[in-house]
């Protein structure tokens, strides 16, 4: 009896938990007569795809009426090369943190953490300002480079607490081998690192995919990310509020988030114990 309470207590808040996403799913399906009158629970009467396809290519997000498709790929255009920019530099620096200490080495890691509580407020008006003399305000390119900034701190935490559980005897070997300080990371460190990877690159894409503030105080008109145009199109008022339409650009943005979840997500708790007790 108490496993069974214990289960109906976690299937009642799983229920609770989706109940969200589950009137987003069938709103965005229903027309706007639909909408108006049925209820918020109500099945759609008639399932139809038309808010799917305006959100996509006809929704307005300000005074363009062009979906948010263009804003779609301008978000993969900064999360591709972020994500693997920040991974490669932050599985760098915990190697040579964990494997080839120098003198400051955990001073430098300290303070590196000390990146990891920096609230994103903080550097908005100095990062706006190196932008801006560097010629880079307003463009992807800009929205890379603070995006890696910013993420190296927590990459560089996990790939270190990582390569700590690695025993040295096996770099000491490879050193009496002849190998070299790139040749033990490419050839040695790098092939064991999969589960660490994966657990960098699901946070790293998460966070810069959802991520809002840089995007709407970085980007120019024609570099905005997918969270800029969904704000956009759901404060844009042109006559009637479809809430298809919302519900249904909702939807598509979260979608490359939950793929990276249902692909890696295995390799995620993996990697995080991996490198939990470590250093």
């Amino acid at each position: 009896m108490g496993r069974i309470a214990i289960y109906t207590l976690l299937l009642f808040f799983c229920v609770l938990y989706l109940m969200p996403l589950f009137v987003m799913v069938i709103t965005s399906f229903k027309s706007l007569g639909d909408i108006r009158t049925g209820n918020l629970m109500s099945l759609p009467t008639e399932w139809v795809l038309d808010a799917w396809q305006k959100a996509w290519s006809e929704s307005c997000t300000g005074v363009k009426c062009e979906g948010i498709k263009s804003y779609f790929w301008n978000s993969f255009q900064m999360v591709i090369p972020a994500v693997a920019i920040s991974t490669l530099m932050g599985a760098f620096n915990g190697y040579v943190i964990s494997k080839w200490q120098f003198r400051g080495s955990n001073m430098l890691f300290s303070l590196l953490l000390f990146g990891c509580f920096i609230p994103f407020q903080v550097v908005l008006l100095p990062m706006a300002a190196t932008l801006g003399y560097f010629g880079l305000a307003n463009t992807t390119t800009g929205l890379v480079i603070v995006h890696v900034i910013y993420g190296l701190a927590f990459t560089t935490l996990f790939f270190r607490n990582f390569y700590v559980g690695v025993p040295d005897e096996l770099v000491k070997a490879a050193k009496l081998d002849g190998a070299g300080f790139f040749t033990i990371f490419f050839k040695i460190m790098l092939p064991i690192s999969t589960p660490i990877i994966m657990v960098t690159v699901i946070w790293q894409f998460t966070s810069i995919w959802n991520d809002f503030l840089f995007g709407v105080v970085y980007s120019g008109s024609e570099t905005q990310p997918i969270t800029v145009a969904l704000n956009n199109l759901v404060n844009t008022s042109t006559g009637v509020k479809e809430y298809n339409v919302d519900m249904a650009a909702a939807i598509i943005a979260a979608l490359p988030t939950l793929l990276v979840y249902i692909v890696a997500g295995k390799y995620f708790v993996r990697g995080l114990t991996a490198g939990s007790v470590k250093g």
